[in-house]
């Protein structure tokens, strides 16, 4: 039986999910959106936020478990917030993502749309990362049993002030859960990541204090690739680098396998890479990775598709869509590191990227003269900015263009020049099917919809990539 007790709602029943891995429950009339709990689980639910019609929030109670739950193979589920889908069987998440897809196009993009392609689930669901970044930091996040088992307020705070290396806990930027294994990546990296916790406090170094923005080691960052090269960067404070080279000295000497070891300086208040110099303290400066029969070097701030599985099969989806003969000027907007435009070069006349980190930009272009192709050319810029009528004039008119924006979807601006040049057919791939239906909407009066397909690039979240095959309406 469902009561209210001050901002509590028991009992509650919940029967969907939502976008964003919630679910939902109806009471007396009200959408309640719940976090932390599947359909089938009847719960008592924290309010977070109430309005007319619905509320938000978290479950803190359960009465009955729902029958499509499993156990979850991670220790730290619950407290980590990285995979929030562990307790359920995976074809069932990949069931909810689909079901997602096809309502967020339906309800926000309110355009016709085609019966969706089967949903392309991933072969390999643990290890399947090939970036983790780790945070070092003098706060510890303690779960439910720590904080049990530390007993009174002075031995919480004393087990708090323990140093901590791994993920931020949800929502406490300031807090560290402090990670014994983690099943995202492949091995050795929990044992790179353990010998860097474990040197660091028998040598005694100071782990950041992000308050006070004090303390020696900040980010541990690890890449690999599936021919097994490893980039391991550590991210340090400005002081005591004479600590810094013995540490990375003793790494080599624990691990000499690896193939590119870094050093960054970070000084900022945040976390952020992209605006300083990693120095190369040892090996190569690159890691290499295939996509198909392409080579891409990967360096310590090049964006790269963390699944290459999973990316693999998703441009394999973009090449099917665009339909490509051999004569198209295509264009891959948003192209990052390039890797979609490449893909695509074997069925195209002339590729043509444009992407905002300029960074990325040398990237793509090293990587087309590493695979030796010449027919592909990338621009830095804004690409609301760049993407004008003279700049599609100057490059040549697009028989294909593919957008592959960030989560915000594309510009405005964009979508009314996309909708001025009319290229013949348009592939945009999205990580976020909420604003890739709002720029959908946008494009109906031009592009209808023809094909549909989801793609599951991170096993147990409940983030999803979608691609849609649009086509230049007949007049």
């Amino acid at each position: 039986m469902r009561r209210k007790q001050g901002r509590v709602l028991g009992g509650i029943a919940l029967t969907d999910y939502v976008s964003g891995g919630r679910s939902l429950a109806r009471v007396d009339g009200k959408v309640v959106f719940v976090e932390g709990a599947v359909p089938g689980d009847v719960v008592d639910v924290l309010l977070t936020k109430s309005r007319t019609d619905w509320s938000e929030g978290r479950a803190i109670r359960f009465h009955q478990l729902s029958q499509e739950r499993e156990a979850p193979f991670c220790r730290h589920f619950g407290s980590c917030g990285g995979c929030q889908w562990q307790m359920l069987p995976y074809a069932r998440q990949l069931s909810w993502k689909e079901k997602e897809v096809g309502e967020q196009l339906r309800r926000i993009g309110r355009v016709e749309i085609p019966d969706l392609l089967p949903i392309l689930g991933a072969a390999t669901t643990r290890g399947y990362r090939n970036k983790l970044e780790y945070t070092f930091s003098n706060r510890r996040y303690l779960t439910e049993a720590e904080m049990h088992a530390a007993g009174g307020w002075e031995e919480q705070q004393a087990w708090k002030e323990r140093p901590a290396l791994g993920y931020h806990a949800p929502r406490q930027f300031d807090k560290v859960l402090d990670i014994g294994q983690c099943h995202l990546q492949a091995e050795p990296s929990n044992a790179i990541r353990e010998w860097f916790r474990a040197y660091a406090l028998q040598e005694g170094l100071s782990f950041y204090d992000i308050r006070a923005q004090t303390g020696l080691l900040r980010n541990l960052v690890l890449r690999s690739t599936r021919g097994g090269e490893w980039m391991v960067n550590l991210v340090t404070g400005p002081r005591e680098q004479e600590d810094v080279a013995r540490m990375l000295s003793a790494f080599l000497e624990a691990f000499p396998a690896t193939t590119s070891l870094y050093h960054t300086v970070n000084p900022k208040r945040n976390d952020s890479l992209y605006d300083l110099a990693p120095i190369l303290f040892a090996g190569r400066p690159y890691i290499t990775e295939t996509l198909g029969d392409l080579y891409f070097r990967i360096g310590p701030i090049s964006f790269f598709q963390t699944n290459p599985e999973q990316a693999e099969r998703l441009y394999g989806v973009v090449r099917s869509f665009a339909g490509l003969t051999g004569r198209e000027t295509v264009y891959d907007l948003y192209c990052g590191t390039g890797s979609i435009g490449l893909f695509l070069h074997a069925g195209a006349q002339r590729v043509v990227g444009v992407e905002a980190v300029a960074a990325a930009v040398e990237d793509a272009r090293a990587n087309a003269v590493l695979n030796g192709i010449a027919h592909a050319s990338f621009h830095a810029g804004d690409v609301a900015d760049l993407c004008t009528e003279a700049f599609f004039s100057a490059q040549g008119r697009p028989d294909v263009v593919v957008t592959d924006p960030p989560r915000a979807g594309m510009h405005a601006r964009l979508v009314e020049t996309i909708l001025s040049v009319q290229a013949p057919r348009l592939i945009y791939v999205s990580c976020n099917p909420a604003t890739q239906a709002r720029d959908l909407q946008a494009l109906d009066i031009a592009y209808r919809v023809t094909a549909v397909q989801p793609v599951d690039m991170f096993p147990h979240t409940h983030h999803i990539e979608n691609v849609v095959q649009l086509q230049l309406r007949e007049l």
